[in-house]
């Protein structure tokens, strides 16, 4: 019963991925299709002032970090095969919610360099976030970036807290072990 399980989970989290590389897309091509040109000043205010939708090609990655293509083709290809590897050796028996936080990962991984393909090397960001009142602006980026971001933001909180359940339900067990060993 538990590899009908572990299938199914897998499933969902392929389910997740290609939802997020279908919405990504599907996004993007709204985004060209009705803001184009890029940078020509046409925004869709979605929540006023704070989020707008704005019409970018990203040459870059990580939000401009990264310059040279070569360089960017290559840990890109790099950081996949590492996620591949750690979802195979530390999640493929974990719980479901592991799975789909990979899924979203590998899901705007997988986006992007869809993007980055089919459009000649660049990647269509039109997610614009800022506070006019203290002058923030965030970088802008699209709905991939924001699988990733999330998937990973949500996976490292979920491992810091079960690890540190683990520490406290080893400890807890250590102790009261100790404990009726010393009533006896």
């Amino acid at each position: 019963m538990k590899t009908k399980n572990e299938a199914i989970s897998h499933i969902i989290a392929i389910l997740s991925a290609v939802c997020v590389v279908i919405l990504d897309q599907w996004s993007k091509n709204q985004v060209v299709a009705h803001l184009s040109p890029p940078d020509s000043g046409r925004s869709v205010s979605v929540l006023g002032d704070y989020l707008t939708l704005y019409y970018v090609q990203n040459w870059n990655s990580a939000m401009g970090l990264l310059t040279n293509p070569v360089l960017l083709g290559v840990l890109i290809v790099i950081a996949l095969v590492v996620l591949i590897s750690f979802y195979w050796r530390l999640f493929r028996t974990g719980p479901l919610v592991y799975k789909v936080l990979f899924g979203l990962i590998l899901g705007g991984a997988a986006g992007n360099i869809l993007d980055r393909f089919i459009r000649g090397g660049y990647v269509v960001d039109f997610i614009y976030f800022r506070l006019p009142q203290i002058g923030f602006k965030f970088y802008i980026f699209n709905i991939a970036d924001a699988a990733i971001s999330v998937g990973v933001a949500l996976l490292f909180i979920l491992l810091l807290f079960s690890d540190s359940r683990r520490s406290k339900e080893h400890t807890d067990t250590v102790q009261s072990a100790s404990t009726s060993g010393k009533l006896s």
